[in-house]
């Protein structure tokens, strides 16, 4: 009853709705300000910024996974980042989210990833304790740190001590 693909630029919709179904239920539905555009332009263009694979439950949209590479310079590895996973309410204990993690897991192996990383709200107890039943350890010690916004663009107009080159391909 479970198929897990990959999504196409047709799928761009469907994955907005999960985005926002998923921001409502972590509470910050004005926080998800992605459009078609944005997902189409970083998701299917010709460079690809992120990857998602989409769980359909008898033919029928459950949930998505959406993720990118990263790198562990400690391991020398590329490293697979879960950035959302959601299953709709109304499939949830059909053991989708497991399926789409193991699926995640196969696609880490298969690329020699040295690791599988994501977050988790801290009161999103049932979340963390399933984690935890798969094998995920909570990396306490590290904590997250973001600059959005004004922010952002205050620190990207700071001028450094320390004159810097930049390629065209880091800009």
């Amino acid at each position: 009853m479970l198929t897990i693909r990959p999504a196409t630029s047709a799928d761009v919709p469907l994955m907005l709705g999960f985005i926002r179904e998923l921001a409502d239920y972590e509470r910050d539905p004005q926080a998800a300000v992605a459009t078609a555009a944005d997902l189409l332009r970083d998701g299917f263009g010709p460079e690809p910024k992120f990857r998602v694979d989409i769980a359909e439950w008898a033919g029928e949209p459950a949930g998505f996974a959406l993720y990118f590479w990263n790198y562990s310079t400690w391991q020398g590895k590329p490293g697979l980042y879960l950035e959302d996973l959601f299953v709709r309410p109304r499939f949830r204990g059909k053991g989708i989210g497991k399926a789409l993690l193991v699926h995640l897991a196969r696609v880490a192996v298969k690329n020699n990833c040295g690791r599988l990383v994501w977050q988790v709200l801290d009161w999103n107890t049932p979340a963390i304790e399933f984690y935890k039943s798969l094998g995920a350890e909570t990396m306490k010690e590290w904590l997250t740190m973001r600059v959005t916004g004004e922010a952002l663009v205050r620190l990207a107009t700071e001028r450094s001590a320390v004159s810097t080159q930049h390629s065209a391909s880091s800009d």
